[in-house]
Order: structure tokens, then C-alpha cells, then sequence
């Protein structure tokens, strides 16, 4: 599909450039926006992981789309990860209709995975909020065990060595290159190594989830959910072995609590990544996600 492309940068700390590709339709102006944001545990991914099939979906229905990175841990820690996105959202509200045609009051912020997390956070920490999320396998709980003790499914695979896990982060500027690459090897290492032991949320932030509880509450969404949070779509297969199905279940919990508009599209026999692998006679959940986007965003 035809599209306008744009590469930015948006954010510079030190000498690390934090990059943004924007695409936009051969469409009336304003368009509103759909943010797109990688997944990757915080630790791995680029801007560029969005497919073209998704990328061009959205641009049909007349969106731009804006493709974030952010710096990834180890080297970054949580807070400023979400600084980032705090960032990034700030930029597209105030250069989105100078440079690509943006109607600033309506964007939406479409994650996955790790993305998706975001997703849900962005919709506590960024003022003004965005006006629709959309969560594929997120997650709203940082600290369950799922991710702070060693995982059973990872536990399964050769064990990483500590030095084996450290030799593929620590170098350079955490983020994407000009192009979106990123070194993807050493850092899938470093996570397997983080999922073998459950310590992903040390790593991730800094600090240790059973002595400092109180710095983890914030940055999960289902204890900070409120009524004013919001409309949601939660997407998760039912057999993920990544990230656990319950996850979404909980966050929809925090919702229904909240009485923010929500829904749960559960996907049978759906592993990670189900939007790219489909389970064979699963539901399609394209048509729910542009319905709920264009009712949102309309």
C-alpha cells in the first residue's frame, strides 16, 4: 500500500537518538493516530517488528501510524523506559499535525507483548490519555511469580549461564539503529537467561520485588486502573506460554471494577503471537480490533 514514510527522532539523551517511523494514507487530513509499540520483554525488539499486513490495515482505514522505540533494559531501567513513552506520545501531540497530518485529540495506542504493557500503562501515566488502547498478550501485573520465579516452560530449554547472559547487553545505546535493528541474539539470551531464574523484574528495574514492593505498584496496571482510565481491548490467546492468559483476565478484572468501557477477546488455542500465527479455525480478531479503534477514534 502507498504510504507516506518519515523517520524522526524524538527524544535524544546523551548520544542515544530514540527513533520513530511514521506512515501515513493518501487520505484527508487530520488522520487520527494509532501509536504502535514493539514488544520484546523491554529487553529486545525495534520499531521496525511491525509487519506490513498490520502496518497497512491501519493506514487503509485512514490512520497514520507511528512507530515508537524506546531504550531497552538491562542498560534502561522501567521508569525511564516509561518516560519514554511518556515522551513519545508528547511528540506526536505536539509535532503529529505539523509533520504528518495528525488529529492530536484522537489517538490510540496499539501494543504487543511487552507493547502491550505499555499500552496499558499509557493509559495511567500520559495526560492528555489516549483515547483507546489496545493490548495484544499484554501484561498489568510485573511481579507475579510468572515473571519474578523461575518459569517452567523456559526451564525447559539449556540453561543460560550468567557470563553467557551478560555478554549480549551492556553495550551502547539501548535502542534501535537509524534503520530499526537492533542486535536481537545476545539480548534473547539475556532474557531466556531472566526467565530460567525469575529475574526479570530485577533486571528490568533495578530493583528486587520482594523488598521493594512499593516501587513496582506503580508500574502495574491493575492496581492503578481507575474510572476515568481509557475504553480497552485485551487480546490473548488461551495458550500462551509466554505470557500467561490470566494476565489479560486480570487486567479486564481491574476494569470491569473500575467501570471502564472493556473488552476481552479471548483466542482459543492461541500461543504468543497469535496475530501472526493464527490457530487453525480460531476466531479472526482484526475485525473487533478496527471496529474498536474506529469507534474510539471516529
Amino acid at each position: 500500500m502507498t504510504a507516506i514514510k518519515g523517520t524522526y527522532t524524538y527524544k535524544v539523551i546523551g548520544d542515544c537518538e530514540i527513533g520513530a517511523d511514521v506512515y501515513a494514507p493518501a487520505a484527508p487530513e487530520p488522520r487520527p493516530v494509532v501509536v504502535w509499540i514493539h514488544g520484546g520483554a523491554l529487553i529486545m525488539g525495534s520499531r521496525a517488528n511491525l509487519s506490513e499486513d498490520q502496518r497497512d490495515r491501519y493506514l487503509r482505514a485512514g490512520y497514520a501510524v507511528v512507530s515508537i522505540d524506546y531504550r531497552l533494559a538491562p542498560e534502561t531501567k522501567l521508569p525511564e523506559i516509561v518516560e519514554d513513552l511518556q515522551d513519545a506520545l508528547r511528540w506526536v501531540r505536539e509535532a503529529g499535525q505539523g509533520l504528518f497530518g495528525a488529529d492530536t485529540a484522537r489517538i490510540g495506542v496499539v501494543g504487543h507483548s511487552a507493547g502491550g504493557y505499555l499500552a496499558l500503562m499509557s493509559g495511567l501515566c500520559v495526560r492528555p490519555r489516549p483515547r483507546a488502547v489496545v493490548s495484544f498478550y499484554g501484561y498489568g501485573d510485573i511481579v507475579g511469580e510468572w515473571y519474578s520465579r523461575p518459569d517452567p516452560y523456559y526451564c525447559q530449554q539449556p540453561m543460560v549461564s550468567s557470563e553467557e547472559a551478560h555478554q549480549g547487553v551492556g553495550h551502547g545505546c539501548p535502542t534501535a539503529t537509524p534503520t530499526g535493528e537492533i542486535a536481537e541474539e545476545g539480548r534473547a539470551r539475556f532474557y531466556l537467561y531472566c526467565r530460567q531464574r525469575g529475574l526479570w523484574p530485577r533486571e528490568v528495574s533495578g530493583h528486587h520485588p520482594e523488598g521493594d514492593s512499593g516501587f513496582f505498584r506503580r508500574f502495574c496496571p491493575v492496581a492503578n486502573v481507575t474510572s476515568d482510565y481509557p475504553p480497552a481491548l485485551l487480546l490473548h490467546g488461551d495458550r500462551d506460554t509466554d505470557v500467561p492468559y490470566q494476565q489479560s483476565v486480570m487486567v479486564a478484572d481491574a476494569l470491569r471494577a473500575a467501570g471502564v468501557e472493556h473488552e476481552l477477546v479471548s483466542i482459543p488455542g492461541g500461543d504468543h503471537g497469535f496475530d501472526r500465527s493464527p490457530p487453525a479455525g480460531g476466531p479472526d480478531p482484526w475485525p473487533l480490533v478496527m471496529a474498536f479503534l474506529r469507534k474510539h477514534l471516529a
